[in-house]
């Protein structure tokens, strides 16, 4: 199982470590692609925190590529920490790192630091509350971290590719 996971999470990973992160700017992280997009914003206080609107609408807005990888950063955190035994900082306690550079580097940090976790041979029969409130098998958790960094994943590459199309719009005749 344990190889299974390392599998999965390499694939994931390698989406955003040799396709999308190393595309990422500070303008493309700061573009909304819409008037209502989710984002990420400097505060009086100096940091840089995401929107989080309660209640969360449904459909939820788009967001923009600093809000998602904020939340990244926040989830990875999270799980991080309650896999390591340790309290979790809460989605208050975890800010934007401030440009596309420092949260690509802490992005990389997290993933690296979920390398050595994977490779340290972890109880994969653990119970492990999160992302659910119930404990659950320790796989299951490696396991969602797979799926939600692949989601993540995606969703940066789907604002990257609209940001490019209204960077670069091009008119193709119809045939």
């Amino acid at each position: 199982m344990i190889d299974l996971l390392r599998w999965h999470f390499r694939i994931a990973w390698s989406l955003a470590e040799d396709v999308h992160l190393p595309c990422l700017t500070d303008e493309l992280c700061l573009w909304c692609p819409a008037p209502s997009a989710l984002t990420v914003r400097l505060d009086a206080s100096g940091r840089w925190r995401p929107d989080w609107p309660d209640p969360e609408p449904d459909p939820a807005p788009p967001p923009s590529v600093g809000w998602l990888t904020w939340h990244l950063i926040w989830w990875w955190t999270e799980v991080s920490a309650v896999v390591a035994g340790e309290r979790a900082a809460g989605r208050e306690g975890v800010d934007w790192p401030g440009s596309a550079a420092a949260a690509v580097a802490r992005i990389r940090a997290l993933a690296h630091a979920w390398t050595r976790l994977l490779d340290s041979d972890p109880d994969l029969d653990a119970p492990v509350a999160y992302p659910w409130p119930d404990p659950r098998p320790a796989r299951y958790t490696l396991a969602w971290v797979n799926a939600e960094l692949m989601k993540n994943v995606a969703e940066i590459g789907a604002v990257r590719c609209l940001w490019g199309a209204v960077q670069r719009p091009q008119v193709r005749p119809l045939k």
